[in-house]
């Protein structure tokens, strides 16, 4: 054999491995790789469509992956792809009037059109007046949280009036803003609308026995453990690449049907984990129960609260993705703080069940995490008098959280709801000022 056969020879067997190589690291990491793409084609599908805004890169999380993603709109097909380098491991979400969904069009959707910015219909609502007297106090306390990184809208009611607002530039009273996981409290007030309109639907908490495959201890799983966070299932929240909150958001297309798949670690009741899935189940048995469809939320709660701009996104199945994907105003977030402060009543009208928020807002002692919860809400105190979470806020105050700095804080013996939208990743509710601003407006208006 030649010297130069043998040179050829261990070129092309060097070349066979490296193809080798990056063959086996793109099976590997190709879970990785689209958690990574579903995410910039869903914040980009959204951003345009829903939102109006192109500065898509502005949303993403840090992460090492971001400078090689690509994103491209197709307003003609109503889609968005996103891709690494423009090469590969494309994930293409599209558009609806359910908002954005991944890998097809939402199941139900009868066009491509995304919804308007505000809807006309609908009534009036939950009413918001604006005082024409605000305190010192109150709009000092709103500039030093306006300060705070990533602020971008802050929304203060008292008795029903607006006492204060701001809003970042690019951003207005109008504007919607994703709320994350502040939907999952709109998810539990789903199901106190739900027990009013649908009263033989068996939505009682105690109701168990939730879906035809959980026949084996999953059985035992009830409503109540679903809206608490203690069903027990194996979950891991952590919003990395590869777990399983990431993989249901960005790789299923039928999120509360791989929720639901997960084997239970734990007794129902026993033990807390804050999982998204589990909201999404939630969410998943009321589509059963009430036989609606990704309208649902629209129905039973946006257009009798007169929250416009509200859109819950569905998946590709069609389900509401309540865990996550709530597009709402800071002021339709108040609208919805304030529906809440008045235990589901609008201008005299029963919306919730009677006593529906004192259910929500009770914990219930179990295992695992430590903060106290309710159904779905956070809450400052357990209510057995122990130590308040945030001790500037007020016992009795709960609230809606979501990733990234969104936060709807209700606090009854104030009559206040304060609204904190952002984009401020790993971040606390102290960490953005919002306990300091709810404590002093509380004083200020006490």
């Amino acid at each position: 054999m030649t010297r130069r056969r043998r040179v050829l020879i261990a070129v092309f067997a060097v070349l066979v491995l490296l193809v080798g190589a990056v063959v086996a690291a793109g099976v590997y990491f190709r879970p990785l790789l689209l958690t990574g793409t579903g995410y910039a084609a869903h914040n980009a599908c959204a951003l345009h469509f829903l939102v109006g805004r192109e500065d898509h890169e502005s949303d993403l999380p840090p992460n090492p992956l971001v400078p090689y993603l690509r994103t491209a709109i197709d307003d003609e097909a109503g889609t968005a792809t996103a891709s690494v380098l423009g090469i590969g491991f494309r994930q293409t979400a599209h558009v609806s009037e359910h908002g954005c969904a991944l890998g097809g069009r939402a199941a139900g959707a009868e066009s491509a059109e995304p919804p308007p910015p505000l809807r006309e219909d609908g009534g009036p609502g939950v009413r918001l007046a604006e005082a024409t007297d605000v305190a010192d106090e109150v709009s000092a306390a709103l500039e030093e949280t306006a300060a705070r990184e990533g602020t971008r809208g802050l929304v203060v009611v008292h008795r029903g009036e607006i006492l204060d607002e701001w809003y970042a530039d690019g951003f207005g009273p109008d504007t919607r803003q994703l709320g994350w996981s502040m939907a999952k409290s709109v998810a539990s007030t789903l199901v106190g609308r739900a027990q009013l309109e649908f009263p033989d639907a068996d939505l009682d908490p105690a109701t168990t026995a939730l879906r035809p495959e959980w026949t084996d201890e999953r059985a035992r799983i009830s409503l109540d453990h679903l809206l608490r966070m203690t069903s027990g299932l194996e979950w891991d929240e952590e919003y990395d690449l590869g777990t399983p909150v990431t993989r249901m958001l960005y790789l299923e297309p039928d999120m509360a049907d791989y929720a639901a798949s997960q084997r239970p670690a734990h007794n129902p009741g026993e033990y807390r984990q804050y999982s998204s899935g589990t909201t999404n189940i939630l969410c998943d048995l009321l589509h059963e129960r009430t036989g609606m469809g990704p309208e649902m939320a629209e129905e039973l709660l946006f257009r009798p609260l007169g929250m416009r701009s509200a859109v819950l996104e569905a998946d590709a199945s069609g389900g509401s993705v309540c865990s996550s994907y709530l597009w709402a105003s800071p002021r339709d977030w108040a609208r919805f703080g304030q529906f809440v402060m008045d235990d589901g009543e609008v201008d005299g009208q029963r919306l919730l069940p009677e006593g529906w928020m004192d259910y929500a807002t009770t914990g219930v002692a179990a295992g695992g995490e430590p903060e106290p919860y309710g159904a779905q809400w956070w809450l400052n105190q357990a209510g057995d008098g122990g130590p308040l979470r945030f001790d500037r806020m007020p016992a009795d105050a709960y609230w809606a959280s979501g990733h990234d700095g969104q936060y709807v804080v209700v606090v009854p013996s104030a009559d206040l709801v304060v609204v904190r939208t952002g984009f401020t990743p790993g971040s606390s509710l102290d960490e953005v000022g919002v306990d300091r601003l709810v404590g002093e407006v509380a004083r200020a208006v006490g």
